[in-house]
């Protein structure tokens, strides 16, 4: 066993290191350098299923989840949902089964890379993804990275802020995604000087992290990594080594490819004779890019071992003005959320008018930059009134076609508030349209709240889950999980009434709802509310039990509110079917 240094021999011989390191202003003072049991094994994954991540997801739960958020982009969220789910489920299999899933030699893991211009969801699909399945996500820009390090960041310095982004848990870390964009600008012109060798060296020090290697956490450059050390060896005695496997590390890539088209057309044109011409329309560079093939790629300039570890390819398509009001008009989407909470800070309402939407649509559609030029859109029209409304009383506020074409004339009229009932009456229209949006993007979701959050939808429900989504701002998971809370502590009552009392209890749908209606106007929980009806419950129904032997109850909204006509209906229909028998 090797011996455990003095504690004095040891402060000096850190204090040695950490000068000559990071220079003579660090130095270890600590009266405490003594070690202690090691209480901290490496890390080791053991067999079975992570309880942390949705490894059980489908393919087609997964693409009717992308589509809730994504607009467009249907084979792309295909290809996405199947080629991850399959990932993570391949995992799944040999974990359940207690052995390593393969790696290695001729072991091909479902690398993606995304093709498509900018702006039209690549990083937010991915960021869905990670979000849906409950791993790590990181995002890094392919140009910022060198093969060495010294010019850019290592590419292993990804697999770092993994771990990070897991909070230091290296089992989450180890099946998180690593997502690089702008890849495209790292393919190389073959040239044999310039920066077309660092783009190639990039290329290849990614080859072993997207395919399996070992990283050192703990690096030289990094005195955290360092200090930590240091702290692990004060409390062990023993020197820690700390790596991460990337054997499950999903990498998904992404880039703009522009001029990959060209390349893709010249390949069919020495196929097919009479395909060529020159391309004239956005829709025939697109038609071309979906037959993208590993040939083209790496004519584009990419390495054949690079490509061959991204054996998945994904086309998006780019955004009409059409696609990009769809976006505007969807509740899921952050950008009218993100405003709407902006305005809230003030404590203003803010609704959108239809026509408004498509105006600010169209607008965003000729920047020709995506979904990223509705924002700068509505930056430009509504910083004005972001600025100025919040000094004055108007808490309700409605963007118009008008507002959108000429936003210096219409915060004139509304400073003025010589029309304010003209404009309450197009909030409240407003808001009547965003509710019915509202309902058929519920609707839609109906599964999703019986089996995650056990909520059996009704009209009441509808609206009490459009109450919450409006409350909250624009959160439909909020609003899903308020009502669906609230919905689970009616149960546990009637589950606890039966414990305690051995009287099976059975609210039908109308006294749930009128349950639930009750604790969001008083602002309290749903079993206080039930609790309140049960020191009633309680006596009354042991009285009829004892009376009848009945021991299983069924109650509506009007028992609720007229126990005692409840009960004895009760009776009555008890002593009908006893002479009825008799």
């Amino acid at each position: 066993m090797e011996k455990i240094p003095d504690p004095k021999e040891l402060e000096k011989e850190l204090s040695d290191y950490l000068s000559k390191k990071y220079g003579s202003r660090i130095k270890v003072v600590s009266p405490f350098w003594v070690a202690k049991p090691d209480r901290d094994s490496s890390f080791k994954k053991k067999p079975g299923k992570p309880g942390k991540i949705n490894f059980d997801l489908k393919p087609e739960e997964l693409e009717a989840y992308l589509n809730e958020y994504v607009i467009k982009q249907e084979l792309a969220k295909s290809i996405l949902a199947t080629k991850v789910c399959t990932h993570f489920n391949r995992i799944r299999h040999y974990l359940e089964q207690g052995r390593e899933p393969e790696a290695g030699v001729g072991a091909i893991k479902n690398n993606i890379i995304l093709i498509g211009p900018t702006g039209v969801g690549k990083t937010y699909l991915v960021k869905l993804i990670a979000k849906k399945i409950g791993v790590p996500f990181v995002k890094g820009d392919a140009t910022k990275f060198s093969e060495t390090g010294y010019v850019g960041g290592d590419v292993e310095d990804l697999v770092r802020d993994l771990v990070q982004a897991a909070d230091d848990d290296l089992e989450l870390a180890q099946y998180g995604i690593i997502y690089l964009d702008e890849i495209d600008k790292i393919a190389s012109s073959h040239a044999v000087w310039g920066p077309d060798v660092s783009r190639t060296g990039v290329q290849r020090a990614l080859l072993k992290p997207m395919e399996e290697t070992e990283v050192e956490l703990k690096v030289p450059h990094d005195p955290v990594s360092q200090i930590q050390a240091i702290e692990h060896y004060r409390r062990t005695g023993k020197r820690e080594k700390r790596t991460l496997n990337t054997r499950h590390i999903l990498f998904i890539v992404s880039g703009a490819f522009n001029g990959l088209e060209k390349i893709v057309k010249e390949r069919l044109s020495k196929q097919e004779i009479g395909f060529g011409g020159t391309i004239t329309t956005k829709q025939q560079e697109q038609e071309y890019l979906q037959k993208v093939t590993a040939e083209d790629l790496i004519k584009f300039g990419f390495e054949s071992e690079f490509v061959g570890r991204l054996p998945v390819i994904a086309v998006l398509e780019p955004l009409t003005a059409d696609d990009l009001y769809e976006i505007l008009t969807n509740p899921n989407n952050p950008i009218i959320t993100g405003k709407k909470r902006d305005f809230r800070a003030y404590g203003i309402d803010v609704k959108f008018e239809e026509q408004a939407l498509r105006r600010l649509a169209e607008m965003a559609a000729q920047e020709k930059t995506g979904a990223r030029g509705l924002v700068s859109a509505i930056e430009r029209v509504l910083i004005q009134f972001e600025k100025r409304l919040p000094s004055t009383d108007i808490k309700k506020f409605v963007v118009t076609a008008d507002l959108v074409a000429d936003p210096e004339a219409e915060l004139a009229r509304w400073l003025s508030q010589e029309e304010q009932a003209y404009y309450e009456e197009r909030f409240a229209q407003a808001n009547l349209r965003e509710r019915e949006v509202l309902r058929e993007a519920i609707r839609r979701r109906e599964q999703e709240l019986l089996t995650r959050y056990h909520l059996p939808l009704t009209e009441s429900r509808l609206e009490m889950l459009i109450d919450q989504y409006q409350r909250w701002d624009g959160d439909l998971k909020v609003a899903f999980e308020e009502v669906g809370r609230l919905y689970q502590q009616v149960r546990h009552f009637e589950e606890r009434f039966l414990e305690d009392h051995q009287i099976e209890l059975h609210l039908d749908d109308e006294a749930v709802d009128d349950i639930l209606e009750q604790a969001f106007r008083q602002n309290t929980s749903a079993y206080d509310i039930c609790q309140r009806y049960g020191k009633d419950l309680e006596y009354a129904l042991k009285l009829v039990r004892e009376r009848t032997s009945q021991n299983s109850f069924y109650l509506n909204r009007e028992a609720l509110t007229d126990l005692a006509g409840y009960l004895n209906q009760v009776i009555r229909d008890y002593y009908q079917k006893t002479l009825f028998r008799e």
